[in-house]
C-alpha cells in the first residue's frame, strides 16, 4: 500500500458533489489498462472515497451508492478514473513528467540508431530534439504508445533508424551463468560445444550492440562474438 505523501488524489464531480481516492501514481495506468491486474490494496492508499481526501472528508454512505450504485471500492475507483482526472501537486507533476521523459530518451537511445553512423544518438542529443519538438509528456500514459508518438515528431528533426541484428556469443562454461541471465531475454538460439564452452544467439536492436558485446567481453575476456547474417 502506498504512503498518504507519495499518493496522488483521482477527482470526479457528478451531480454537484465532489468524489476523491487516493492511489498510488506507478499504478494509476496500469488500472485503466487492466482493473484485474491490480491488486487494489496496492493502488490505494487508503481503502476509502472521500469529498475531500486531503482533509479526510467522507462523503454519507446513501450518496456513495446512489451515485456509483455500490460500496465496492473497485468500481467505484474505476469509474473515478475513467470520467475524472488525476490530481498532481507541482512537485508531483514536475517529478513524474521527467522520470517519464527519461524513460522515453532511454527507450529510443537503446532501440535506435544514426544510420549513418550505425551508432546510437548521444542521449543529450535526443533530450534537445525532443525539447525542440515541443513533445508533450503525459505523466500516466503508457510508456510504449508516448515513444512511438516522441519517435514520430523526432524523425523530421534527426534519423532514426530501427535495425536489429543477430549475435553470437561463445563463452567458457565458467562464466555460462551470468552471461545467460544477461542475454535470456533475447535469446533466439543456444547450444554447448564439446569443448565445454556454450554459445547463445540474440537478436537485438542494432543500438544495443556495443554495449551488449562491453557486458560480455567483462564477465568473459576469452569471449568471442560473430555478427550473423539477418
Amino acid at each position: 500500500m502506498v504512503s498518504l505523501d507519495d499518493a496522488v488524489v483521482a477527482r470526479w464531480e457528478h451531480g454537484g458533489k465532489r468524489y476523491e481516492v487516493l492511489l498510488n501514481p506507478d499504478l494509476v495506468e496500469a488500472f485503466r489498462n487492466d482493473p484485474d491486474s491490480v491488486n487494489l490494496d496496492d493502488l490505494m492508499a487508503v481503502e476509502d472515497v472521500f469529498h475531500d481526501a486531503r482533509q479526510g472528508e467522507r462523503p454519507a454512505v446513501d450518496d456513495v451508492v446512489s451515485t456509483f450504485g455500490t460500496e465496492d471500492m473497485g468500481p467505484i475507483t474505476r469509474t473515478i478514473l475513467q470520467r475524472g482526472s488525476i490530481q498532481l501537486t507541482t512537485a508531483q507533476r514536475k517529478a513524474r513528467v521527467e522520470a517519464m521523459r527519461q524513460r522515453i530518451i532511454h527507450r529510443i537511445h537503446s532501440e535506435a540508431v544514426d544510420p549513418r553512423s550505425k551508432s546510437p544518438h548521444p542521449r543529450s542529443r535526443l533530450e534537445l530534439a525532443l525539447e525542440e519538438s515541443r513533445f508533450s509528456v503525459d505523466p500516466f500514459k503508457r510508456l510504449e504508445v508516448q515513444v512511438k508518438e516522441a519517435i514520430a515528431v523526432l524523425k523530421p528533426l534527426i534519423p532514426l533508424s530501427f535495425e536489429r541484428i543477430n549475435l553470437a556469443f561463445k563463452v567458457s562454461g565458467a562464466a555460462y551463468g551470468r552471461a545467460h541471465q544477461l542475454l535470456r531475454g533475447d535469446l533466439r538460439k543456444e547450444e554447448w560445444l564439446g569443448d565445454g564452452s556454450w554459445v547463445g544467439v540474440v537478436d537485438v536492436p542494432a543500438a544495443r550492440k556495443a554495449d551488449l558485446i562491453g557486458e560480455i567481453m567483462r564477465l568473459d575476456r576469452e569471449a568471442e562474438v560473430k555478427e550473423l547474417p539477418s
